[in-house]
């Protein structure tokens, strides 16, 4: 459930701290006019599949985790993590060409976003060269990781994926301890909990890691 409440700094406080490319006046006072300040409490849904898509999200506290649905083999696929100063690129797409979620973002650890309604997503491209730029260059992003992405599972082995998508849990959260279960990491990465398992002891072994009870500790 989407959860509100009323903190000291305004919106306005908001994008200059966190999207300082978000700098133009008319902007600014657009968001602070429209924008919603949002709360999700960690392992909450935001977006679900098959959702339209009502609000894009600009992220200033926690992370979100952001997989895609694939329809044929009715499995998922984890895609990125967002960090504070960013935002889904993914909404975008989907606000822009009317069409419901192929993603499903969840609440990483308890988050804070600013909403921005997507009926102003397309006009604001239009009238603000600072917003434009600044869905570019999101765009630019995300293509970027996921080229990484498909080079990871065409040339990579499992483990170097792993050690990756441990790297960027951790980076996403800001803690080298990673709370979550060996089933989780394998339904992320499309892998067996058995092959997952067993490369987890083996970074372990190598003292990449450290293993515990649902959580893993890098070193």
């Amino acid at each position: 459930m989407i959860k509100m409440e009323i903190i000291s700094q305004d919106i306005n406080t908001l994008i200059r701290k966190y999207f300082p490319a978000l700098n133009e006046k008319g902007l600014t006072e657009e968001i602070s006019s429209v924008g919603r300040i949002l709360n999700f409490e960690a392992g909450e849904t935001i977006m679900d599949f098959g959702a339209y898509v009502k609000l894009v999200p600009l992220l200033i506290k926690g992370s979100i985790k952001v997989v895609r649905e694939d329809h044929e083999k009715e499995q998922e696929l984890f895609l990125y993590f967002l960090k504070p100063g960013e935002t889904c690129s993914m909404s975008f797409s989907c606000c822009m060409m009317h069409k419901k979620s192929d993603i499903r973002t969840t609440a990483e650890d308890d988050s804070t976003l600013i909403g921005i309604p997507v009926k102003y997503v397309d006009e604001w491209m239009m009238k603000y060269s600072s917003w434009k730029n600044f869905v570019m260059r999101s765009y630019d992003l995300r293509m970027q990781e996921l080229i990484q992405s498909i080079d990871s599972i065409a040339f990579s082995k499992l483990d170097e994926r792993l050690m990756k998508y441990l790297q960027q849990k951790a980076a996403a959260t800001h803690s080298k301890i990673i709370l979550t279960t060996h089933q989780d990491i394998a339904h992320d990465m499309n892998a067996s909990r058995e092959a997952i398992s067993r490369l987890l002891k083996k970074l372990e072994k190598e003292q990449h890691i450290k293993l515990g009870r649902n959580k893993i500790q890098l070193i």
